[in-house]
């Protein structure tokens, strides 16, 4: 198994932050409310641009952090549930925009998982030596597919994208991946596509294109694997929980956060939480806080982080990084 480790980050949100209060100008909703459920007080809403334009754009700060050219990039992977189109791909628009004109690009839906999914489909194509370099993209549009009506699943999210460029290395950066489904569970979130309508069908099918959520059976689902794959991973890693420096989680709900801090017994302080900005960004939202450990400097070489995502699917991923970058 080739070493891989992370060597650059990137993040981009819309310029336009809506708040709590704006909502409330919307909808029956209070920044009270909304914060005493879910912690979020913000979030970045495009008011014109599309996933691919936000992906575009993390990636090119990902490359400048890590020193690298697009045109050294073997493979571009977009995690989204928000794409421009069926057809093509966001990371056939990406591989376009930045000039990664040798790269092999496609996307994947894993939902808010999506990230980590990515993360190991690349560590699977470089162990094999076919690819030196990757691209990993978590990017949504969210807002698209949200009913404006709904206040409970409309308070939560976010627009944004982040990235990460992994290469090969002489130190082993990222390890102990899983990533699961269950699908068995897939009602509890969906969002319809395209209706099925062809001329052999007498009455077309109706589709719901926005986005329904079973909230209770989220939280219990993503609870449930956090703290098993915490455990997992210190298990097979032969690590105690001292010896996590970071926990970045898929930022979806601060109660969620918490619950999963009391059940692992471990404070708060070790976890790079941002919903409160941002809100919900899907699929973005590790590599945004990814991106915000790195910039600020709370990330040092040889820092151990655990990230976890969860999401439609039901999925779920999670991952030990092995912090090997310098400031």
């Amino acid at each position: 198994m080739r070493n891989i480790e992370i060597i650059g980050t990137g993040s981009y949100t819309p310029k336009h932050m809506v708040t709590n209060e704006m909502l409330e100008t919307i909808m029956d909703t209070s920044n009270e409310w909304i914060v005493s459920r879910t912690g979020i007080e913000s979030r970045h809403i495009s008011t014109g641009e599309e996933t691919s334009d936000l992906a575009t754009k993390a990636a090119l700060e990902a490359l400048k952090d890590g020193n690298l050219q697009a045109e050294e990039i073997d493979l571009v992977i977009v995690a989204t549930c928000s794409p421009d189109s069926l057809v093509p791909s966001v990371a056939c628009k990406v591989q376009k925009n930045i000039g990664a004109h040798n790269a092999m690009a496609f996307d994947i839906n894993a939902a808010c998982s999506g990230f980590v999914f990515g993360l190991d489909i690349a560590r699977g194509f470089m162990a094999s030596g076919r690819f030196k370099t990757a691209l990993i993209i978590g990017a949504e549009v969210l807002s698209k597919i949200i009913n404006w009506e709904d206040r409970s699943t409309s308070i939560l999210f976010g627009d944004g994208a982040g990235a990460a460029v992994l290469k090969e290395s002489t130190v082993d950066g990222l390890s102990y991946i899983n990533c699961k489904s269950e699908g068995e569970k897939w009602e509890a979130l969906t969002c319809g596509s395209v209706a099925l309508e062809n001329p052999f069908i007498m009455d077309t099918i109706p589709v719901n294109s926005k986005v329904t959520m079973e909230g209770k059976e989220i939280y219990k689902f993503a609870v449930k694997v956090m703290e098993s794959e915490f455990n997992r991973i210190l298990n097979e890693a032969k690590l105690n929980k001292e010896d996590i420096d970071f926990i970045v989680p898929h930022q979806a709900n601060i109660r969620m956060i918490e619950a999963f801090s009391r059940k692992i017994g471990v404070s708060l302080e070790k976890f790079i939480i941002n919903l409160n900005r941002f809100g919900n960004t899907s699929g973005a939202s590790i590599p945004i806080a990814l991106d915000e450990g790195n910039k600020s400097g709370a990330f040092k070489k040889g820092n151990k982080i655990v990230v976890i995502g969860f999401g439609g699917g039901l999925t779920f991923g999670s991952a030990l990084i092995t912090w090997n970058k310098d400031l």
